[in-house]
């Protein structure tokens, strides 16, 4: 099924267009994409392993979960589908925390990504062996301490995803709720 996004201008403001996936990513039409972190009470980090079928970073170990904001809706809305969609948890808005948001552009072989990004947290402890990976998504994920996943940031992302601005406000996050 064809995914549609809201496209945005440069500024991030909606333009009135609605453009496939498939355009968007072509084109490198600006829209928005959201980035999920679950945070357990012992400050770990749930990561997920993506699937060798993706396109961008296969078999790479990256964010909790995350993915475009489709026409008409809000990240908000977007985090819940996703999480629903990846690991079969099931959150709504009051869950969920802003965090807050940054631009990104990348090419990626025939990809073009100009995104609007917002991150979330979820503070919640989740027993990782009873969710429902999306397969064609998710080939598995794992909980890691902070101080593992913050020298793997700082080791210019070795072994994750080079997704800069998802692993910075990870990183902001622990700065801040380790005051």
């Amino acid at each position: 099924m064809e995914e549609y996004f809201d496209v945005l201008n440069e500024r991030g403001e909606y333009t009135g267009k609605v453009e496939s996936r498939e355009k968007c990513h072509k084109e490198g039409l600006w829209h928005k994409a959201v980035a999920i972190f679950i945070v357990n009470s012992k400050n770990q980090v749930l990561l997920q392993k993506r699937s060798p079928l993706k396109k961008l970073w296969p078999n790479t170990w990256d964010i909790t979960a995350g993915g475009h904001v489709l026409a008409g809706e809000f990240g908000f809305e977007a985090v819940i589908r996703e999480i629903k969609e990846e690991l079969g948890v099931e959150l709504n808005k009051n869950d969920i925390t802003f965090l807050g948001s940054s631009i990104s552009y990348n090419i990626k072989g025939d990809i073009v990504n100009n995104h609007f990004n917002e991150y979330y947290i979820v503070n919640e402890d989740i027993d990782e062996t009873k969710l429902k990976l999306q397969e064609d998504e998710v080939s598995e994920v794992k909980w890691i301490d902070e101080d593992e996943i913050v020298k793997r940031i700082e080791n210019h992302y070795d072994g994750i995803t080079d997704k800069q601005g998802c692993w910075e406000y990870l990183e902001k996050y622990y700065e801040w709720s380790n005051k």
